[in-house]
């Protein structure tokens, strides 16, 4: 028997990435990341499709862990998860862990390359977290956050650690300034099963109260936990839009 303590600190091992390559001019990095279970290959085959040449997209695969809502049954996920309610606990060791996975990945783009992050359900969930991290310039753990992001998109998620983000948002006057000028697109669809559309909505109105004022909030009547062209088509002019690309 050995005597004192060892503080156990949890590794994550991501999973493969996929990169599409820019078919025009390179003029942005986004890092996309995709929904609970599902893997980076998936979102990289549909955003090679869209009429957006001068993005270079970045599709990483979660680390499979167990996860709450399936009652503890091994997944690819970003962070662990048991319900979406407003007293249900953040895994903040998880989202700390994708958010620097993703800073990781942007960090290598050229200086002159505009960056952004976005995802789908669980993955938009990450992304969220990740610009309230750019805002701060720290994570949740209070270790400098080094990436500076252009542009946020959500599909279908929500915003984690919500309750006290309004609270750490305030006496902080740099991230105030930061939370106001970084563009933010949020779809949801009312018909959502999974995420429902109250989660969506309720998200968007917390970051609009903690100063983040360059937020569009897009609701579709009919659409469930999926996405749709039309829902697609309003990413790409919003991102053609926010990040000045050609074309």
């Amino acid at each position: 028997m050995s005597s004192g303590s060892r503080v156990s600190v949890q590794t994550f091992e991501f999973g493969r990435t996929h990169v599409v390559r820019p078919r025009g001019n390179h003029q942005a990095t986004i890092v996309w990341l995709h929904g609970l279970g599902d893997k980076g290959s998936s979102w990289s085959q549909l955003l090679e499709t869209l009429p957006l040449p001068n993005i270079k997209w970045i599709c990483p695969t979660a680390p499979i862990r167990p996860v709450a809502i399936f009652g503890g049954f091994p997944s690819t996920a970003w962070f662990d998860v048991g319900d979406l309610s407003d007293d249900a606990p953040d895994d903040l060791e998880g989202l700390d862990a994708s958010a620097a996975h993703v800073a990781n990945l942007l960090s290598t783009e050229p200086n002159c390359i505009k960056l952004g992050v976005g995802g789908f359900s669980m993955g938009a969930a990450s992304a969220l977290y990740s610009a309230t991290c750019s805002i701060r310039s720290q994570y949740g753990n209070g270790n400098v956050y080094p990436v500076n992001l252009s542009a946020i998109v959500g599909l279908s998620g929500w915003l984690p650690c919500s309750r006290n983000l309004k609270n750490r948002m305030e006496g902080a006057y740099e991230a105030s300034g930061r939370a106001a000028s970084l563009p933010v697109l949020l779809c949801h669809g009312l018909g959502d099963d999974v995420v429902a559309y109250k989660h969506g909505e309720k998200s968007a109105q917390i970051l609009s109260s903690a100063g983040f004022q360059n937020l569009t909030f897009r609701t579709y009547d009919r659409l469930g936990h999926y996405t749709i062209p039309q829902e697609m088509d309003e990413v790409c002019n919003f991102l053609t839009t926010t990040l000045s690309l050609d074309g």
